[in-house]
C-alpha cells in the first residue's frame, strides 16, 4: 500500500511501504556518548563530532524573511535546516550503530533545557532525534542502545570514582571548565570524555547479551 503525503512547501510525495530483511553486521565496539552542544557528539575514547549549528548560520537570512513577510521563503529555511539536521544525524548515528555493539548515551533532556537562555542551541543541536536514529539503527545492527541517567558524570573522575575534587565542572555555571584534575588519583581530564566513560561504564552494568538482542529486535 501507499499514501500521498503534502510537506510544510506545499510539495505532494507518494509513500509506499517496503519490508526490507535486516541483516547486518553487528560491530565489536563499546561506546560511550556525552551529548552537547558546541561539540555535539564525544566519545569515551575522545572522538569529538562538532555541532554543524544549521540554524545558527541560517539565522540572519531567516529573520530578514520574517521581516519581509515572506512566508513562503521562511518556510524554505526552516524545511532546509531541518533537512541538513537529519542529513547529518543519520550518517553520524550510521557510523556509530555499525561500528559498535553497545551504544550507552546520557539521558539529557532538549525539553529542559529548551527552557532556559540555551533555547536556540539546544534546539538547533537536535539531541532527541538523533537518539531516535542510534536506537533503532542498533537495532537493525544487532547492538544494544542504553540511555542512563548522567547525573553526576562529569564531575565523577572516571578512573578511581572520586567526586570531591573542588574544581570539578558542576551545573550550568560549571559549563565552561573543559578540563579538570581529580585530586584523589592525579588524573586529568577533559570534562566531555570523562563523562562519556562514565557514561559507557554506567551501560556496561546493565547491558543485555547482544545475541538476546538481536532475538527481541
Amino acid at each position: 500500500g501507499g499514501c500521498f503525503v503534502e510537506d510544510s512547501q506545499g510539495r505532494w510525495w507518494v509513500c509506499f511501504w517496503v519490508e526490507v530483511k535486516d541483516s547486518l553486521p553487528t560491530g565489536s565496539g563499546q561506546v560511550g556518548l556525552d551529548l552537547g552542544l558546541k561539540t555535539l557528539v564525544t566519545t569515551n575514547t575522545g572522538e569529538k563530532y562538532e555541532n554543524p549549528t544549521y540554524f545558527r548560520k541560517s539565522e540572519k537570512k531567516l529573520a530578514t524573511a520574517q521581516r519581509a513577510g515572506n512566508k513562503k521563503q521562511v518556510k524554505a529555511i526552516h524545511c532546509k535546516i531541518k533537512n541538513q539536521r537529519k542529513d547529518y544525524h543519520h550518517k553520524l548515528s550510521a557510523k556509530l550503530a555499525a561500528e559498535n555493539k553497545l551504544i550507552v548515551v546520557g539521558n539529557v533532556s532538549s525539553s529542559k533545557l529548551a527552557k532556559t537562555r540555551m533555547a536556540k542551541s539546544v534546539l538547533d543541536a537536535g539531541w532527541a532525534g538523533l537518539k531516535s536514529m542510534l536506537r533503532y539503527k542498533a537495532s537493525r545492527h544487532g547492538a544494544s542502545f542504553i540511555e542512563v541517567n548522567e547525573a553526576f558524570t562529569t564531575q565523577t573522575c572516571s578512573r578511581c570514582g572520586d567526586c570531591s575534587t573542588a574544581g570539578r565542572p558542576k551545573g550550568i555555571a560549571g559549563l565552561g571548565i573543559r578540563e579538570w584534575k581529580c585530586s584523589a588519583c592525579g588524573t586529568h581530564h577533559d570534562r566531555d570524555v570523562n563523562a562519556a566513560q562514565n557514561i559507557l561504564n554506567l551501560g556496561r552494568g546493565v547491558a543485555p547479551r547482544v545475541d538476546a538482542n538481536r532475538r527481541s529486535a
